[in-house]
């Protein structure tokens, strides 16, 4: 088939060599304008001159010129992987078969930028992928297919995107592309009493309280492990937390300390109480990059007894 590609990052590299190396012409690839802020470049760009595609970088994808690319292509569809640029509906229309884009929640649940990441810290058990056709409202569009992921209790978002929705979204768009191209496919309208949106999981977002729930922290932790990493303060230094086990009191007066206070420090961690438990720091950011909890103990000079910022 005749595919274009609207894209950026890794995973639009790997839509593109996914699309290339079984053997479908690429006839477009759309691109992210270059940033002048960035340190390194564009990698979808980068592969796309790398397997000689010239790759096709507008401003705006409202503008004439870039529909006009659309239609030069003659691409029987368009594959939408990782896009970071508005994409209107005259732009998706214009392939043989339309337009088709990934998101990576079961959507109409988690509709947003942050999808991976909410799902974690909001305590979910599953989350997955969808392939849906692309709508002016954000991630609304009829769902072509979906495929379910556990959510494991060690799972971080980390994990649950390398190992799953990473390389299942690849597959899931090669999947959604031939039936849609063979009119194989069936498009659900999304039951929108089921919606919901998050907005970007940032900073503020990743902010530690010692004084919630055991679980609560346990589960923002892995949210943001690698990015953007939870945090919390000892004094005036902020202390980012990756990797972390949960022990969880079996009564409420087995819990040792108040929420925010060292109570113990080992050769490989330290733990902090909770509301029902204790957060142990395996992992964590020091001055030099992710260190043990130990190590950032020492580096920090933490003492049992001495408080992180609630």
């Amino acid at each position: 088939m005749r595919v274009a590609l609207i894209g950026s990052a890794d995973f639009g590299k790997a839509a593109l060599e996914a699309f290339l190396d079984r053997g479908d012409a690429v006839v477009a690839v759309f691109c992210p304008p270059d940033n002048p802020k960035a340190t390194k470049p564009e990698v979808l760009k980068e592969t796309t001159i790398a397997r000689g595609l010239t790759p096709l970088q507008f401003a705006s994808l409202k503008s004439p010129e870039a529909a006009q690319a659309m239609i030069d292509s003659k691409a029987d569809i368009c594959v939408m992987a990782y896009v970071l640029q508005f994409v209107p509906q005259e732009l998706v229309k214009i392939p043989r078969h339309g337009t088709i884009q990934y998101h990576p929640s079961l959507l109409p649940k988690y509709r947003g930028p942050s999808a991976i990441n909410w799902a974690i810290a909001l305590g979910e058990q599953k989350t997955g992928l969808t392939i849906f056709r692309p709508s002016d409202g954000l991630d609304e569009g009829p769902v072509i297919l979906q495929k379910e992921v556990v959510i494991g209790p060690y799972d971080t978002l980390g994990t649950i995107y390398f190992d799953h929705l990473f390389p299942d979204g690849i597959q899931a768009l090669l999947e959604a592309a031939d039936l849609v191209v063979a009119n194989k496919h069936t498009e659900i309208v999304q039951d929108e009493s089921q919606a919901n949106y998050e907005g970007w999981f940032d900073v503020n977002a990743a902010q530690i309280h010692w004084a919630n729930h055991i679980g609560l922290i346990y589960d923002l932790i892995r949210a943001g492990n690698p990015a953007p990493g939870a945090w919390t303060k000892f004094g005036e230094q902020k202390v980012q937390i990756y990797d972390s086990h949960k022990h969880v009191a079996q009564t409420f007066g087995a819990v040792k300390g108040k929420p925010g206070e060292i109570t113990q420090i080992t050769l490989d961690s330290f733990f902090v109480s909770c509301h029902g438990g204790q957060i142990e720091v395996l992992k964590a950011k020091g001055a030099a990059g992710k260190v043990t909890g130990a190590e950032l103990a020492k580096e920090l000079n933490l003492e049992i007894g001495q408080f992180f910022v609630l």
